[in-house]
Parts: C-alpha cells; sequence; structure tokens
C-alpha cells in the first residue's frame, strides 16, 4: 500500500477515498479514527456489563452466607467479568480505542497501513463479546478468567464458547498488531525519527509485538481445551495422560505479557497528559521510550512467578523470582520520570490530569504489593487470596482503566470538538478514586488474614470489611455513571474546544478538531521533539490546516 502525497504542496491523496453513505462511513468504516471510536464506544458498552456483574459480586459479599444467588451462579459471575474486563475492556479500549484514533494522527498519517484489516479487527470484537455473554443461556465458564484445567474440562458447554471467543479477540488482538506495527515503521512524517515520536506511538510501537507473539500461546492453549473438551484428545487431563500444568505454563505464557498490553498504552497516555497539564517539557524521553521496550522483552521472561505454588522445582523459582524484581526497574524509570516532569510545573488541575495523578499513587501501589508476590515464601502465603485480587485491580483498574478515564478526557476534544464537563469530571475522580481505595485497600490485610478468593460464602469474621468494600464500590460506581452521564451529554452540549484546548504540542492537535476525513491537507515535516513547550512548534506544513480550504481529491484505494 502506497501514500501519495505533494508535501507542502496542498494538494495529498488519501490511501481510499472518502466514503457517501451513512453505512460505509460510521459502520462499516475503514477511517481509522470512525474504528477507534467504534472500539471506545464498545468497549465502554462492555465495561458497563462486566461492571454490573461485579456488583453482583460485591451484594452476595455483603454476607458471610450470601443467598444473592447460587454458588455455581456466582462462579460463572466473576468468571465472566474477569474474562470481559481483561479482554472486553482494557486491551481493546487502550489498543484499538486510543490506539486506533490517536496514534496515525501523532505520526502524520492519513491512515494505518491496512485499513481493511483494521475494520476486520474490530468486528471480531463485538462478535467475541456477545459470544462471551452469551455463555449465559447455555452454563457460563466457572473457573475464573483463567479456566484452569481440570476444573475447565469439566465445566458447561459454555466454556467452549468461551474458548471460541477468546480466541476470536487474539485474532483481532494480533492482526491490529500487525497493521500498528507496520504503520508506525514504515507511515511516520518525515523528520519524524523514532527519538521524534510521542512517547504514546512508543508505548504502542513496543505493545504490537507483544499482542502478536504472546497471543500466538493463548490461542494455541485455547485451541487444545477447546479439542479437548469437543474431541477428548487429552491435552490437559491428568487421568489420561495430560497435564493441567501445560495449560499454566501457556496461558501464563501469553498472560503475563498481557498484562503489558493492557499497561503500556496507559502508560503512553500518561506520558502524553503529564507534560502537557505541567507546561514543561517530558523529563527523560529516552529512558521513558526505551523502558517500554524494555518492559515489553521483559514480560516474556517472568510467567512462572504465578506459577509458585503449582509444583515448580525450587531452583526455577529462583530464577522467576529475581527476574520479576528485575522488571520492576523499567517501571520505576517511568515512575520516578513522572514525578520529575510534575516538579516544579504549572500544573493544571484538569480532569484529564487529576486521573493522570491518580494512576501514579494507585499504579505505584499496585506495583509495590507485586514485588512482595514476586518473593517466594510470601507468594505461598497469599496465593489465592483476596491480596491477589487487590493487586491485580491496583494494577489493572488503578492503572489502566484510571489511564483510560485520563485519556477519554484528554483526546475527548479532539474526537468530538467540545470539552467534558470539568464540574463533572472533577466528581468522578473523587468518587471513583475515594470509591475504589475503599473497595480493594481492605482486601490486603484480608489476603493476608486468610481470606480466600472466588468464594461465594466465607468465614463471618470477614464480613465486617466486606460490607465496607461493598459500600464503597457503590461509590466507585457512582463515579462511573456520573462519567458516562457526562461523556454523553458533552457529546451534544459541551462547550466547544477548538483545534488545540489543552495547547498541546503533539500533531493531533495541530489539525482541526474532529480531524477531517483526510486527516492532513500536507503531510507536515517534522524538526524538533514534542514536548518543549519553550519553543515554536516543531512541524511545518501545518500552516493552512485550520482554514476552511477544500479537502484535497481523493485517490483510489491501493
Amino acid at each position: 500500500m502506497t501514500v501519495a502525497a505533494v508535501h507542502g504542496g496542498g494538494i495529498a491523496d488519501h490511501i481510499h477515498p472518502e466514503p457517501q453513505s451513512f453505512i460505509r462511513r460510521y459502520i462499516f468504516s475503514i477511517d481509522h479514527k470512525i474504528i477507534g471510536i467504534q472500539y471506545i464506544i464498545t468497549g465502554f458498552v462492555f465495561l458497563v456489563l462486566s461492571g454490573m456483574l461485579a456488583e453482583l459480586i460485591r451484594v452476595q459479599l455483603m454476607h458471610a452466607n450470601g443467598g444473592l444467588v447460587s454458588n455455581d451462579t456466582y462462579n460463572e459471575i466473576y468468571s465472566v467479568h474477569g474474562s470481559a474486563m481483561v479482554w472486553l475492556v482494557i486491551i481493546p479500549l487502550v489498543t484499538g480505542g486510543f490506539g486506533n484514533f490517536v496514534m496515525p494522527l501523532q505520526i502524520g498519517a492519513r491512515d494505518v497501513a491496512f485499513p481493511w484489516l483494521n475494520m476486520l479487527s474490530f468486528w471480531m470484537f463485538p462478535v467475541a463479546g456477545l459470544m462471551l455473554f452469551s455463555s449465559f443461556l447455555i452454563g457460563a465458564p466457572v473457573a475464573g478468567w483463567t479456566e484452569y484445567p481440570p476444573m475447565s474440562l469439566q465445566a458447561g458447554p459454555g466454556t467452549s464458547m468461551w474458548c471460541a471467543a477468546i480466541f476470536l479477540i487474539g485474532v483481532s488482538s494480533t492482526l491490529t498488531g500487525i497493521n500498528f506495527l507496520v504503520t508506525i515503521l514504515k507511515m511516520r512524517a518525515p523528520g519524524m525519527t523514532f527519538t521524534r515520536m510521542p512517547l504514546f506511538v512508543w508505548a504502542q510501537l513496543a505493545t504490537a509485538p507483544l499482542s502478536m507473539v504472546a497471543t500466538t500461546a493463548l490461542a494455541a492453549a485455547l485451541a487444545a481445551l477447546f479439542i479437548e473438551r469437543q474431541f477428548g484428545v487429552p491435552f490437559y487431563d491428568p487421568t489420561k495422560g495430560g497435564s493441567p500444568i501445560l495449560w499454566q505454563h501457556m496461558f501464563w505464557f501469553y498472560s503475563h505479557p498481557a498484562v503489558y498490553i493492557m499497561i503500556l498504552p496507559a502508560f503512553g497516555i500518561i506520558s502524553e497528559v503529564l507534560p502537557t497539564f505541567s507546561r514543561k517539557p517530558i523529563f527523560g524521553y529516552k529512558m521513558i521510550a526505551f523502558s517500554s521496550v524494555a518492559i515489553a522483552l521483559a514480560g516474556f521472561m517472568v510467567w512462572a512467578h504465578h506459577m509458585f505454588t503449582s509444583g515448580l522445582a525450587p531452583f526455577l523459582q529462583l530464577p522467576f523470582m529475581i527476574l520479576t524484581f528485575v522488571i520492576g526497574v523499567p517501571t520505576g524509570i517511568k515512575i520516578f520520570s513522572w514525578m520529575a516532569t510534575l516538579w516544579g510545573g504549572k500544573i493544571h488541575f484538569t480532569s484529564s490530569m487529576l486521573f493522570a495523578i491518580g494512576f501514579l499513587a494507585l499504579f505505584t501501589f499496585g506495583g509495590i504489593t507485586g514485588i512482595l508476590l514476586a518473593a517466594v515464601p510470601f507468594d505461598f502465603h497469599v496465593h489465592g487470596t483476596y491480596f491477589v485480587v487487590a493487586h491485580f485491580h491496583y494494577v489493572l483498574v488503578g492503572g489502566s482503566l484510571m489511564g483510560i478515564f485520563a485519556g477519554t478526557y484528554y483526546w475527548f476534544p479532539k474526537m468530538t470538538g467540545r470539552l467534558m464537563n470539568e464540574f463533572w469530571g472533577r466528581l468522578h475522580f473523587w468518587l471513583f478514586f475515594i470509591g475504589f481505595n475503599g473497595t480493594f485497600l481492605p482486601m490486603h490485610w484480608l489476603g493476608i488474614l486468610g481470606m480466600p478468593r472466588r468464594v461465594p460464602v466465607y468465614d463471618p469474621q470477614f464480613q465486617g470489611w466486606n460490607q465496607f468494600e461493598s459500600i464503597m464500590s457503590f461509590v466507585m460506581t457512582l463515579g462511573i455513571l456520573i462519567f458516562f452521564a457526562n461523556l454523553l451529554v458533552s457529546i451534544r452540549n459541551g462547550k466547544k474546544g477548538g483545534a488545540n484546548p489543552w495547547n498541546a504540542r503533539t500533531l493531533e492537535w495541530q489539525i482541526p478538531s474532529p480531524p477531517h476525513y483526510y486527516n492532513f491537507k500536507n503531510i507536515p515535516a517534522v524538526y524538533a521533539l514534542p514536548y518543549d513547550f519553550s519553543e515554536p512548534l516543531p512541524y511545518t506544513g501545518l500552516e493552512n490546516e485550520l482554514t476552511d480550504s477544500p479537502a484535497p481529491a481523493t485517490a483510489g484505494a491501493h
């Protein structure tokens, strides 16, 4: 695929013509911006559905003897909740959503490398989501989001549908990774060297190979589980010569890198928000960029720290423990660089900035508890308890979801041309931040005291803290409801933001909001870093982008 352009001449051909019908423009679109918005809308729908399941869990745990739903139904609820949050909410939002909308704009491209493949990748996503939630009709999976055999071999037919749904998500993720990698490597604007790329682009560049490589291990594991369930081939059943530990190795070889598929793009969002609202160049640009690559590489070397209690030989436990400690170093580099960016800056406490700062606090705490879990003796004590639940949510909700909220408030004006209401945005932040800590912080000491995870009933001595957690989860949910109300109202009635309401420096803010179909009238030339607020804009070729001159003629798709 080629892009024809005359730089600076005012005439540029898109890589595909602008569609005229509503269906081709907004439903089966091949425009990366529309596809990104489709991912975001669909991801938010699944966030609401999986959030409702989470609240059912919290209502069940209000009392030690449960009583809201049966034990089997409870197993189905938490299994689908976890699966949906990982594969239908976090990953599609941070990669398919913000990655699709923002990344091509930030590198000065008119679209991704393979627009039709991009459309196919998206439409696999809602189909997989419908399959996963439809499993409730025939007996949903009951072994958690990890679906360990032999329990997953004995569950109802919905587990086979779970396999097919997650396999489909894996195919979508792999195709998106290929598309993004080619786009970033081959379609950057002239002068945009690797050390001039925005850090969000660096995050997507580090994530793309993870999506391509790690997902193949999961696909093989899922295919084997499906084949064993449907045809009796003994991959995992120990009574027939299979090994349930094989599933754990294959699953975590994907799922630990998948943690970074979920968090690296969120790191990129934070790296865009903090310098913009601190009015300072980001501290340690190259270290932040290169540490993303280091995290992506090291993510493949630590999977077995999830398996310390599985009978893993002690001489193997030690290197995995040490490597898990080491992987905290590049993440620590990012944390200190972000803190140094804030230091001495002229901080603007917008809703986006509040979520970015909240991200620093919550993700750092989740990382510290992760270091504790990397220690084999401590992991033996708390494995399978609520301490792990707390850690996981501090990393993914306090990390990835906080990044998603920060990115939504930050790029909403670019998507719609309007601003979200800042009063309701700040209220959303404080309700969510307080409710989140109230929900998940007590789980740390409940886990240390021995409360097991994934149980519908529990020892009455833990009931007081569980009731407190459930009440605080309702506060967190109220904050999310305010967010969605603010989002919907602002689409039509929000204050107009103009092309660049934040006075940001990256390329996407130098063109109209929302962008034209063709993104750029002239592909810009880049000659400096994107975060230096003391220097003139580091781009040329954008002088007439905000005028009302007609769109360039389009060429046929190549």
